[in-house]
């Protein structure tokens, strides 16, 4: 049982917190194991003390014990922040309250106490498996993608930077998209760690607080992937209106937009995820800030995010327009590099944005097969959006394929070069022993 819950509460833990058992989440639970022991605390301080030798009330980091007499078994209902709760609302949890007015401990010098009667009911271990193997595949796919997408773009990143003839306008747009999609895989991959880390077996807490002790680190981790993850979307956007620019403006000076383009994909973030930042804090300032329980705190992070997909959708169409127009026109042929970017663009822009669009309707209230299907494309797109961005922008741009292969004929050619200088040298020196060596008389 005990391995059993570690492993699912866990693999839901990285999975951000999603559904678990009974409907509720890690950071859920959090949130009522904190509300438990605060009123806990309450009651401890505002009862009346019992006269006489007692076994001291007190919260055991599970349940909350009142004054004990010696020699007598205490009993408590199970806890209410359990997530399966409605199945063991009837039982209780038991405690040894000593001859001495000393609570009983085991031989490692813990509080004992038996909550055999508080565990979850051993019925539901099937269906809990299959969850557990659906989100143990969903975790073991999501992992490859951001992996994926973190070698594929930091590869991508080199070449553009590496070589002299890709530093352009254009291309500097792509290298600040990639950044944008390395950042938010090292903070996705960084904040997954930590809520590992933060995970504990909940049906046998000997120390729950040690959760609340060390979460700045997560919350920054957290603040950092919801910057992050807005950013990779704004410099997508900012893909659509350099596109849009160079195929409508007649005079399109690059560098003076440049500027503009930086700061509306590195700052515009900082403008929702700060307010989100005081709202937590001030009014959810529980867990990791993984869960948003309140509507408007998650939709100060989610609505500009929609905005961006919704500009990029109307940029989307605009391009499509003034692209066939232009072909109509003859004013420009497959081969024009206008043209390669456009198909790179407009690619991105639907992949990357219609999955929030049309799962945005799914709600915790769903069934659990249409949330499942939900989960898995948002994580599939998510994780993978990287490796295909490197793909289109780098790997099939004609521009980067023609430079890589004239420095490798480069490389080529010196290698050859310099084997023939060796061999030439080597003849030479040859030449010049055997002159040597030869008797003059």
């Amino acid at each position: 049982m005990k391995s059993f819950s570690t492993i699912l509460l866990l693999t839901l833990s990285v999975l951000y917190g999603f559904e678990c058992v009974s409907g509720n989440t890690i950071e859920h639970m959090l949130q009522e194991w904190e509300r438990y022991r605060n009123e806990c605390i309450s009651n401890i301080s505002s009862d009346p003390t019992l006269p006489g030798l007692v076994c001291r009330r007190m919260f055991d980091q599970y349940a909350c014990w009142p004054d004990g007499q010696p020699n007598t078994t205490v009993k408590v209902p199970c806890p209410w922040y359990l997530p399966w709760y409605d199945q063991v609302h009837s039982g209780f949890v038991l405690r040894e309250c000593g001859p001495d007015g000393q609570w009983h401990t085991n031989n490692m010098s813990h509080t004992w106490r038996n909550h055999s009667q508080c565990n979850a009911d051993s019925s539901n271990h099937k269906e809990q498996e299959k969850q557990i193997r659906v989100l143990v595949y969903l975790r073991v796919m999501y992992t490859v993608g951001y992996s994926l997408s973190l070698a594929s773009l930091t590869l991508a990143l080199i070449i553009l930077l590496l070589f002299k003839k890709l530093r352009c306008t254009r291309n500097y747009i792509h290298a600040n998209l990639f950044a944008s999609f390395i950042l938010r895989a090292v903070t996705v991959i960084i904040r997954d760690d930590l809520l590992k880390n933060n995970t504990l077996d909940f049906q046998d807490s000997s120390d729950l607080s040690r959760v609340f002790r060390d979460q700045s680190g997560c919350r920054i981790a957290q603040v950092a992937m919801q910057y992050c993850m807005g950013a990779s979307y704004l410099w997508l956007l900012v893909e659509g209106l350099y596109l849009h620019n160079l195929l409508v403006l007649l005079v399109f000076s690059e560098n003076s937009y440049f500027c503009g383009y930086l700061t509306l994909g590195w700052v515009t973030p900082v403008l929702y995820v700060v307010p989100w930042i005081v709202l937590r804090h001030l009014y959810e300032n529980t867990g990791c800030w993984v869960k948003n329980e309140n509507m408007l705190h998650l939709w100060i992070i989610e609505a500009p995010i929609f905005m961006i997909i919704l500009v990029n959708f109307s940029i989307f169409i605009r391009i499509i327009q003034i692209i066939v127009s232009k072909f109509k026109a003859h004013q420009m042929r497959y081969t024009d590099y206008k043209f390669r970017l456009a198909k790179s663009t407009l690619t991105l822009i639907p992949l990357l944005g219609i999955h929030k669009v049309v799962f945005s309707v799914v709600t915790e209230d769903q069934t659990h097969l249409l949330r499942t299907i939900w989960l898995f494309f948002e994580l599939f797109f998510n994780s993978f959006q990287g490796l295909l961005v490197a793909i289109l922008y780098c790997f099939v741009n004609k521009e980067v394929q023609s430079e890589i292969k004239k420095k490798w004929r480069h490389l080529k050619l010196g290698i050859s070069t310099l084997d023939e200088q060796r061999t030439t040298s080597s003849h030479i020196l040859q030449g010049a022993t055997g002159h040597e060596d030869q008797d003059p008389f």
